[in-house]
């Protein structure tokens, strides 16, 4: 006897492939959310790597003038701030962790399936 999980591949393969098209569609939707999040980190990670480097930069510059000049001018502190402001800012969005219900759905959804074939399976 067969398992009844071949049976309807065999004389409704279109259940199947329906049943599979779902799952495309909920990978897809689960993908977009957590991609969408991926590439705002990516970015966040790039803002912070330029701003630091642009920071570095112009402190050094800041530095420089500064010993060329005879009096403070508090503008040497603001120019390379701005840049180590918006490096901080962009590093405190981009460490912030992925969701860890990423893929939830499809994990449950894979469950279920696996417990309807095993009780198939069992009174098979």
């Amino acid at each position: 006897m067969l398992h009844p999980i071949f049976s309807v591949l065999i004389h409704k393969p279109e259940l199947v492939i329906d049943h599979l098209a779902g799952y495309a569609a909920l990978v897809q939707e689960e993908a977009s959310s957590v991609g969408g999040q991926v590439a705002r980190r990516a970015v966040a990670w790039a803002v912070a790597g330029v701003g630091l480097v642009v920071f570095l930069v112009l402190a050094g510059v800041a530095a420089m003038l500064g010993v060329m000049l005879d009096e403070f001018h508090w503008i040497l502190l603001v120019v390379p701030g701005l840049p180590l402001v918006l490096a901080v800012l962009a590093w405190n969005v981009a460490r912030k962790p992925l969701p860890a219900q990423a893929f939830a759905e499809v994990k449950a959804q894979l469950d279920a399936d696996a417990q309807t074939l095993r009780t198939l399976g069992a009174q098979a």
